[in-house]
């Protein structure tokens, strides 16, 4: 993964796109047997004297209680920062933890180890940036993208906000820790990526119409991480080394792509933005989180569905789009949008995909009741600034 980790910089200084791309400041990805044995030896060749492994119940003893014999065994001061759940046994990404998570981390430390899935990353990254601390991922289950990108979504005061902090300077997926991952978190995290389907169309419809930054280099990292799940859907769904191994590169590839995008445009449309509407109520009504991947997964069919029915009918008849503005762009665009939603497989096939791997394939296998989706699909769309199709259905139509 170095090789590819080199190749991702090099085509990224070499892009011309017009954006301004990230450094990756990733000095190493390790994604094998005996990782987590291999990140010692990182520690030690960078000298760090005091680390903290951010963990939860769960995650400790995934990895974290290994990985702190391990420290123990080659002299390396740390301390194990052992945050709480809430009343519902959920970690959330929010004040709460993160107040636990700082005031678990010593003045004398000098690394941060995020020893766990997607929350625990988030909340270590934004302790990171805070306290101006370098911090290791270490994977404990293929669940997320979000392990080497700069984004941390936080819940604060009940409302999803990311925020852009930094990256890891070092990886360390151990395959024997992500081989033992929940089910339900395998499933969730091809979930993640299937959701690439409609992040993919949401941007480029963006661009398009909006003009939002627009990057082929990027574009193609992300496919190229879509299509390995694509490819290795059968071992994924059997969980077997191959399967897990292909996933979680597959994960790390996407983080890339934001990492060197600067934003999440790639790996994040209209299905995440549901996603994090219907976190934020059951928040609002105290009841247990549901994986992020696996309300993308659901997320994903029923907007791929939207929009092939209803941009489809507004290729037929632009008369309907209020703005002259607007309906120029899309008489203009019709050709390339129509590409666009050609590219977006049917509904029925993301659920297939779903079910394959384990994974719920509808709204109400995961309690979210249609009153909800009906509220998601008119609101979801204000709580991020992006031009995705939810937004210009919900905002552009004569009917609106």
């Amino acid at each position: 993964m170095n090789d590819r980790l080199i190749e991702i910089a090099n085509l990224a200084s070499k892009c011309q796109c017009g954006n301004n791309h990230n450094s990756i400041p990733i000095e190493e990805i390790v994604i094998e047997k005996g990782a987590l044995e291999q990140s010692i030896n990182f520690l030690q060749k960078k000298g760090f004297q005091h680390a903290v492994l951010v963990v939860d119940e769960h995650t400790f003893k995934a990895a974290g209680e290994k990985l702190s014999n391990l420290l123990k065994k080659a002299a390396i001061h740390h301390t194990v920062c052992l945050v709480d759940p809430d009343e519902n046994g959920d970690v959330a990404a929010d004040e709460k933890v993160i107040v636990q998570a700082l005031l678990g981390m010593p003045r004398e430390a000098d690394v941060l180890l995020s020893v766990g899935a997607g929350t625990l990353h988030d909340v270590t990254r934004f302790c990171s940036e805070k306290t101006e601390k370098p911090f290791i991922s270490i994977p404990t289950a293929p669940s997320v993208d979000g392990f080497t990108s700069m984004g941390a979504p936080l819940i604060i005061r009940g409302f999803k906000k990311t925020f852009q902090t930094q990256a890891p300077i070092a990886v360390f997926a151990d395959i024997d820790v992500l081989v033992s991952a929940p089910p339900e978190m395998v499933a969730a995290g091809f979930g993640d990526m299937i959701a690439k389907f409609t992040s993919l169309a949401d941007w480029k419809f963006g661009a398009l119409m909006a003009d939002e930054p627009y990057c082929e280099l990027v574009e193609s990292m992300t496919k190229e991480a879509l299509e390995k799940c694509i490819v290795n859907k059968d071992n994924i769904a059997r969980r077997n080394e191959t399967g897990i191994t292909a996933l979680i590169e597959a994960l790390i590839v996407s983080g890339l792509a934001m990492l060197v995008f600067g934003q999440s445009h790639p790996a994040s449309g209209g299905e995440h933005h549901l996603s994090h509407y219907w976190e934020m109520e059951f928040l609002r009504e105290r009841r247990p989180q549901v994986l992020h991947g696996a309300k993308v997964g659901v997320s994903t069919p029923l907007l791929a569905q939207l929009y092939k029915e209803e941009m489809q009918a507004i290729l037929l008849d632009p008369s309907q789009v209020k703005d002259a503005f607007m309906r120029k762009r899309i008489k203009d665009n019709q050709q390339e949008i129509k590409a666009i939603l050609n590219k977006i497989p049917e509904s029925a096939y993301f659920e297939k995909l779903i079910e394959k791997t384990g994974g719920e394939s509808s709204t109400t296998e995961l309690g979210i009741h249609d009153s909800l989706v009906t509220d998601s699909m008119l609101e979801a769309h204000k709580l991020r600034d992006r031009f995705t199709m939810l937004r210009f259905l919900n905002e552009e139509l004569e009917y609106n």
